[in-house]
């Protein structure tokens, strides 16, 4: 049984068939009349899918406002923004005496921001949408887990003091149960009002965690890749892009309720995952498939040196099969594996030397040489 530190690590760093003619999907329903324009407030709306929340309410007629430190790339968003100066942490005048229709809630992990943003948005919002995360489920073990599974519990002192810091300390133990709480606590202030929506991982450009850019940058750079497990291995994720528009859309409906949101809308293996990548960008690399129980002797672990990848068995086996049908009936939709890895080797390829001079996750190529040469001496 992997440590719980791991599951914990998988949780949140939460999402067969051939590559670029999978049917992941279209764009279909964004060709939709997006009806009455209506008020956003997104609170952050500079970091990974903000902008593309921004830009696409902004070309389907809506007026956006964002909130946020003014700290992550300044001066990025279109000059239309109305750009609100603060601070989650206390510092929420600038939101004070102001009306729009929906509140998008972005960056939240501790449940009071959402208790502080609450207490001057109730009244003010008619709907509040709170991006979640898969996460919260107390048990992803067996695949299918949908929006009625029981939730994680937190079991620590007083919720409302936890923060941030609190959750890098305890090494994400405590991020899952105080999503949670974050969602019962904008149900709480919002009753009725609020849309819940729960990702898996989330990739394509913009994503500086390199959960899913390994694999695309690794491929390109040609030679033996080593492959995670068997081809088969389902796996789950959903473009950036892709959940941005959906959420807009969904605003656009006065959707309520929960929804978990990854993709693609059938299941996908790890195998035909990393050959759509190869062939989207014309890549040389060839796999080398390893099994699970030979990673795990060599403490290659799932999902953060090997990204995206979780063996389908054990405490997390259920984490890459999460229901997303509830979703799928509301007009969720996937762009083209190929056009997610072509979008993400442009995006870091285009970042400064020094940032693509390490990736963030995955294994170093020394690493990665060790372990396929203990695989082969094995195999002889």
């Amino acid at each position: 049984m992997r440590s719980t530190t791991r599951r914990n690590f998988i949780k949140v760093s939460a999402a067969a068939g051939g590559a670029l003619g999978l049917g992941l999907g279209s764009n279909l329903a964004a060709e939709e009349k997006p009806g009455k324009p209506l008020r956003i407030l997104i609170l952050g709306g500079t970091g990974f899918t903000g902008p593309f929340q921004v830009r696409y309410a902004l070309d389907r007629g809506h007026k956006v406002t964002v909130f946020n430190r003014g700290k992550t790339h300044p001066g990025e968003l279109p000059k239309e923004v109305e750009q609100l100066v603060g601070d989650r942490n206390g510092q929420l005048d600038a939101l004070k005496n102001r009306q729009w229709d929906v509140a998008i809630d972005n960056p939240t992990s501790v449940p009071v921001w959402v208790r502080d943003a609450g207490q001057i948005l109730k009244g003010n919002v008619e709907r509040y949408v709170f991006i979640s995360t898969i996460s919260v489920y107390a048990d992803t073990s067996k695949p299918g887990t949908d929006e009625t599974a029981p939730l994680a519990k937190y079991n620590g002192a007083d919720a409302m003091k936890e923060s941030r810091d609190s959750i890098i300390a305890s090494k994400f133990a405590l991020y899952g149960p105080l999503k949670a709480l974050a969602e019962q606590e904008a149900e709480k202030w919002f009753p009725k009002q609020t849309l819940i929506i729960r990702p898996g991982l989330i990739v394509g450009p913009r994503d500086e965690t390199d959960r899913f850019s390994y694999w695309p940058v690794r491929i390109d750079r040609g030679g033996e890749v080593l492959a995670p497990g068997t081809p088969g291995d389902p796996v789950q994720f959903i473009d950036g892009r892709d959940l941005a528009e959906w959420v807009v859309r969904m605003v656009e409906q006065r959707q309520t309720g929960t929804y978990n949101a990854t993709g693609p809308e059938k299941t996908l293996g790890i195998g035909a995952m990393l050959e759509g990548i190869k062939a989207a960008n014309n890549s040389k690399g060839s796999f080398t498939w390893v099994d699970a129980d030979f990673l795990e002797a060599q403490k290659v672990a799932p999902w953060s040196d090997m990204p995206v990848w979780i063996p389908p068995r054990g405490e997390e086996g259920g984490g890459n099969r999460i229901s997303i049908q509830r979703a799928l009936a509301k007009g969720l939709t996937f762009r083209p594996l190929a056009e997610t890895a072509r979008d993400t080797l442009a995006w870091f390829k285009s970042q400064p030397a020094e940032r693509q001079a390490k990736l963030k996750a995955g294994l170093s190529p020394e690493r990665e040489a060790e372990v396929l040469a203990a695989w082969h001496k094995k195999a002889s």
